[in-house]
């Protein structure tokens, strides 16, 4: 495969589908607890060094294993390659933004939004900013140029060790991203989300099947076996009238 690789991790002159699984598995690494470094620490420093897909992204040039799961989700549901206009909710550190780069076509739009900064992503706009925050909204709505037809959200709040809070903080972003893709959608469009073992709430799941024609939860292999990570795919999207409480219907 020919071509260079450009700072969005993506070869110039061919278009490519990027592999979603790493190469193969190096030689398993231990590390010691050394002097002012926890047990927690140094467990989550050996599960890094030998976590496979830490080392293909570090070897792809890709931001972070995340690019991966945005990877074999596309595998299984195919909605990267015909979305023409694409949002990214916190794109940061931009490995999502390199495989929708990569997947979509040429002369589609990708916009990512973080409050923190992210290195730019060649062919991608990257808006430092709150997208609950109407201006931020504003600029992300003049740099799509129309409605979307995939928004993506792999944000997650930090945690704070108690399971039951953190579903919670995970589900309320969850919601304010569901909020802003139904404003956002073009019909037939698909949200993609990163949610919580537990599901999604019954309320918002109740109110996402009667706007989306299907609802899928799904675990990609990427996501590490002890994570309560899963993904919510939503695919076929009616618009806010298919819902009557909104729709004045009975």
């Amino acid at each position: 495969m020919s071509g260079s690789r450009d700072d969005g991790g993506r070869r110039r002159g061919a278009k490519v589908r990027a592999a979603s699984r790493p190469s193969g598995r190096g030689l398993k690494v231990r590390v010691r607890t050394g002097k002012g470094r926890s047990v927690s620490s140094t467990r989550w420093l050996e599960r890094q060094l030998n976590d496979p897909y830490v080392a293909e992204a570090q070897a792809r040039g890709y931001r972070s294993r995340a690019a991966f799961k945005l990877l074999q989700l596309d595998d299984r549901f195919g909605f990267l390659k015909s979305a023409r206009r694409v949002v990214d909710l916190g794109a940061a550190p931009g490995g999502w933004l390199q495989v929708a780069r990569q997947r979509c076509r040429p002369e589609a739009v990708i916009v990512g939004i973080d409050l923190q900064p992210v290195q730019a992503v060649a062919d991608a706009l990257v808006i430092e900013g709150d997208f609950l925050d109407e201006a931020a909204q504003a600029q992300l709505s003049d740099a799509l140029g129309g409605p979307a037809d995939l928004v993506l959200s792999d944000m997650a709040a930090p945690a704070t060790g108690h399971t039951k809070t953190d579903h919670l903080r995970v589900m309320a972003l969850v919601e304010e991203a569901a909020d802003f893709a139904e404003r956002t959608l073009a019909p037939g469009g698909t949200f993609v989300a990163k949610v919580l073992q537990g599901g999604t709430e019954h309320e918002l799941l109740a109110r996402l099947k009667r706007r989306f024609a299907k609802i899928h939860h799904a675990k990609p292999e990427a996501s590490r076996s002890g994570s309560a990570e899963m993904y919510l795919v939503a695919t076929g999207y009616r618009g806010p009238e298919a819902d009557p409480a909104t729709s004045g219907g009975p």
